[in-house]
């Protein structure tokens, strides 16, 4: 990874998204690519134009619409005064996922274009920024800073691949799975499989991980969740409880690349009180085809 500067002042390298190129304002952000940043706010509040910088150039893929991004960040209220620090994947320890093309308008306009492996900082102007109803903490009035480190790229149609079958269930197809369900009532216990086991590094608890999946219920054979049919990879932390009990189960220690097959009884999935927004009732057995892309 390149070394930044100590204090690297606001550059001009806006020219891969088109946006309004910097004035000296004497902004700093020291440290390194992957590492909490240190800023410097100056005297007063920032131009009340979009501003985007690339601190550190990376080599890998660009990030482009529909992409999702794999980052570390921060982000702060600049406001003159406190300057006050609003997130930090930095601190929570975590990377986060951003899906590229639905973010903040802002935030779209400095990753697009830009490559894996880059430092971007930008500042956000209101109208560039959440709009009429920004997240708490946070007034709509407010200039926002970031500082974006890039760790990844996964593309829409990213996948890994592999066949077969479990408790009659059975998977094919190289890209999108097709799952077909038998008919018949369900199995009562949780089962997993590993279709294709990937060369990656295997998974840990805490990591965040990238999927491509799509679920099913097996009584309807509805499918009612789909990455593949979103056309965007979603990204969990996995092993600590904030996805459904099989996941954690079934894909921590998993190598990365894997193609793993699931069959979730309700104890092991959304429980007696199902899932209303998705259709599932709390009776429903559930089956799960995911590709496990890349964990951070």
């Amino acid at each position: 990874m390149r070394l930044l500067l100590l204090l690297v002042p606001l550059a001009l390298l806006t020219a891969c998204t088109g946006a309004p190129a910097a004035d000296d304002l004497d902004l700093k952000v020291g440290g390194r690519f992957g590492h909490k940043p240190s800023i410097v706010f100056p005297a007063g509040k920032p131009s009340a134009d979009l501003q985007i910088d690339e601190l550190t150039a990376g080599k890998g893929a660009r990030l482009a619409k529909d992409d999702v991004a794999i980052v570390q960040y921060t982000a702060h209220v600049w406001d003159g005064r406190e300057n006050r620090l609003v997130d930090s994947s930095f601190n929570r320890g975590t990377p986060a996922a951003f899906p590229v093309g639905q973010l903040l308008p802002g935030l779209d306009k400095a990753l697009q274009g830009r490559a894996v492996g880059s430092r971007v900082i930008a500042s956000i102007p209101p109208a560039e920024g959440f709009g009429a109803n920004p997240p708490q903490g946070i007034s709509p009035d407010d200039d926002l800073f970031y500082v974006i480190d890039i760790l990844g790229s996964h593309a829409r149609n990213a996948h890994a691949s592999g066949s077969g079958s479990l408790a009659g269930v059975r998977v094919s197809g190289p890209e999108r799975p097709r799952l077909s369900i038998p008919s018949g009532p369900a199995p009562d216990a949780f089962a997993a499989k590993v279709l294709k086991r990937g060369d990656g590094p295997r998974t840990e608890a805490g990591q965040l991980l990238v999927t491509q999946h799509e679920g099913a219920v097996w009584g309807s054979r509805k499918i009612f969740d789909s990455t593949w049919k979103s056309g965007q990879p979603k990204a969990f932390t996995i092993g600590e409880g904030s996805v459904i009990k099989a996941w954690d189960r079934a894909l921590v220690g998993v190598p990365t690349g894997s193609r793993v097959l699931m069959i979730v009884p309700p104890s092991a999935g959304y429980g007696a009180t199902g899932h209303p927004q998705f259709g599932i009732t709390g009776a429903d057995t559930l089956v799960f085809v995911v590709d496990v892309l890349a964990a951070y």
